[in-house]
């Protein structure tokens, strides 16, 4: 994403606090390739920061302030030259590559008036539904995802952060959906469906993957099918056929979109059923994977009647099996919840 390869993996020390009243901790950052990771001295993860969200809080002062955007209570300090000159081009490339408001709204205000005559005459709302789609940035996805997620968590308790949690799944992930800007992937506690995919790369997962199954196949089959399930239906598309219409052309026309909808919206995502995947479909991502589908087939249907298909077509079937993940991973996963 950065685009700034003289910059990949570069690392400093810095100072970090969590919350206003918390005290500063001495940390190492590390700038990756869509993402600012702050760990540990010891390099345990304890937060991953989008770099398009990263936030500068005294701009032209030193030492630098950063915070992961700007309601955050997290304050990043650095005093490395090298690094803040890098996340700061970081800053001025994804700022270049942003639509800016008042251009947006100008370009998307000519274009949707144009589109909207011709649309009354000619063409069906999922048209236009379909037009939102194509053209809204990735800015403004990642807005709409943060936005749904904090509505969301309301609904269903904050994300599970236990730091050691965090970096094991942030491998499981890189594992099973490739190294090249992987989802970000939250566990909640409780009240949503197996899985959730919103705007902006970001996929949701019930504590239960985790805590209730031996194995990290179960959790891996649910994220092979969330990513099956982008190629079928965008979740921006999906917001807007929930939506409506008229939110739909003030999204296409203003850029904006009020927090009454993605309220309704998010609440609806908790109790929708899940898109239907095709068996063949999941097994093709798993024999890709090499990972076997037996134990995914079970979580979901623990008689195997419904899902046999999977579990004879398991491309590993009689094979040895690597372990997804080492056994002290697995375990910090599963205890991602804990205090």
């Amino acid at each position: 994403m950065t685009a700034l390869s003289q910059y990949d993996r570069l690392e400093a020390t810095g100072l970090w606090r969590d919350a206003p009243d918390s005290q500063r901790r001495e940390v190492l950052v590390s700038l990756g390739d869509a993402t600012l990771v702050i760990s540990t001295l010891s390099e345990t993860a304890l937060s991953h920061w989008s770099l398009p969200a990263i936030h500068r809080l005294n701009p032209g002062k030193r030492p630098a302030l950063y915070a992961p955007d700007p309601e955050a209570d997290e304050v990043l300090e650095l005093d490395a030259p090298e690094m803040i000159e890098a996340i700061e081009r970081v800053r001025g490339a994804i700022a270049r590559a942003r639509p800016h408001p008042g251009r947006l709204r100008l370009i998307l205000g000519l274009g949707a008036t144009t589109a909207i005559v011709l649309m009354g005459v000619l063409l069906l709302p999922d048209a236009l539904t379909r037009q939102t789609v194509a053209v809204l940035p990735e800015a403004k996805r990642a807005e709409i995802g943060r936005s749904l997620l904090a509505e969301i968590s309301t609904l269903a308790g904050r994300a599970c952060a236990a730091p050691a949690g965090v970096t094991a799944l942030s491998r499981l992930t890189r594992r099973i959906l490739g190294a090249e800007r992987p989802p970000r992937v939250v566990v909640l506690p409780s009240a949503v469906p197996d899985t959730l995919r919103l705007p902006g790369n970001v996929i949701l997962i019930n504590s239960a993957l985790v805590e209730d199954h031996e194995t990290p196949e179960v959790l891996a089959g649910y994220l092979l099918a969330e990513a099956e399930r982008r190629l079928n239906v965008d979740p921006v598309q999906r917001l807007l056929e929930d939506v409506g219409l008229s939110v739909t052309m003030r999204l296409l026309t203003t850029g904006e979109i009020a927090a009454q909808p993605l309220h309704e919206h998010a609440a609806h995502l908790l109790v929708a059923a899940p898109l239907p995947i095709s068996d063949t479909a999941m097994l093709a991502r798993f024999g890709e994977m090499q990972i076997s589908s037996q134990a995914y087939a079970y979580a979901r249907d623990v008689s195997g009647e419904t899902t046999l298909a999977l579990i004879e077509g398991d491309p590993l079937r009689g094979q040895p099996r690597d372990a997804l993940l080492p056994d002290a991973d697995w375990i910090a996963l599963q205890e991602i919840c804990g205090n």
